[in-house]
């Protein structure tokens, strides 16, 4: 049986990476789950899995976000259950390393219509919600990359720089009507982005790179302290700096260097 009256945790990317390590993190405080993603299979592996371990109630959605209509159609099926989703986290989304002009248009804008048009619908329908509550939690996977734009990631970092500050401007907009929203800014880590990005790992973005685990647990950490923004790392946070300190020509060209592009 559903516990309808729980705090559900929706998780969009569910179905591996960071998605799949919100899932156990949260399950195991002891959080009724929510994943959306497109791949079934994957999702059922991992909902079984914490059903078993963690004892608490996990529903598969398989959805693609980049289809607007579709994010209105999971709401709609979650309302009908009764569901209140209390923590909402925005994981979905891709990159693609390469030059602009060699990538389609086709293959851009389904980048875009994922990290940032499904990620606003995602955000719209259920903050609604969270705003009739009086109470939500909202956490956005954005990017080292938000900081700045990145030579050969032109359409990835531009699509994770709006996540940040959409994800800012909503941290003091929803503050009053009792909704949390921070955003995450992870660096290279080891979820399987970078052969989906097709990206080349340079032997220093191997030296930083880190584990999902730590990295969602920053996440979830900032959330509960309702921080604005997180950066997890020592190595990361010291290049958000580096960014902060430096003229723009000098930190995209070192940038440049350090993505081997």
């Amino acid at each position: 049986m559903k516990n309808t009256d729980a705090e559900w945790v929706l998780i969009t990317g569910a179905s591996g990476g960071f998605g799949e390590e919100f899932a156990r993190q949260f399950a195991a405080q002891g959080r009724p789950l929510i994943l959306v993603a497109r791949r079934r299979d994957k999702m059922e592996s991992l909902a079984q899995e914490i059903r078993e371990r963690y004892k608490t109630d996990v529903i598969v959605e398989q959805v693609d976000l980049a289809i607007i209509e579709a994010v209105s159609d999971l709401h709609r099926r979650l309302k009908a259950q009764n569901i209140q989703v209390d923590t909402l986290v925005n994981n979905a989304g891709y990159g693609l390393q390469g030059r602009f002009l060699d990538h389609s248009v086709t293959e851009s804008l389904n980048m875009i219509n994922l990290d940032i048009g499904s990620l606003t619908a995602v955000t719209r329908v259920f903050a609604e919600d969270m705003k009739n509550a009086g109470k939500g939690h909202i956490l956005m996977v954005a990017s080292l990359l938000s900081y700045q734009g990145v030579k050969n990631f032109a359409v990835y970092s531009a699509a994770k720089s709006y996540v940040l500050r959409f994800s800012e401007a909503l941290h003091r907009e929803l503050k009053t009507e009792g909704i949390t929203v921070t955003a995450l800014c992870p660096g290279m880590s080891d979820t399987g982005f970078a052969a989906a990005a097709h990206q080349k790992l340079t032997p220093m973005l191997k030296s930083v790179m880190m584990k999902p685990a730590p990295v969602v647990k920053a996440g979830i950490n900032a959330l509960a302290a309702g921080k604005m923004s997180v950066v997890p790392g020592m190595g990361n946070k010291a290049i958000t700096f580096f960014t902060w300190a430096t003229p723009r020509r000098l930190h995209q060209a070192v940038m440049s260097y350090v993505m081997g592009v």
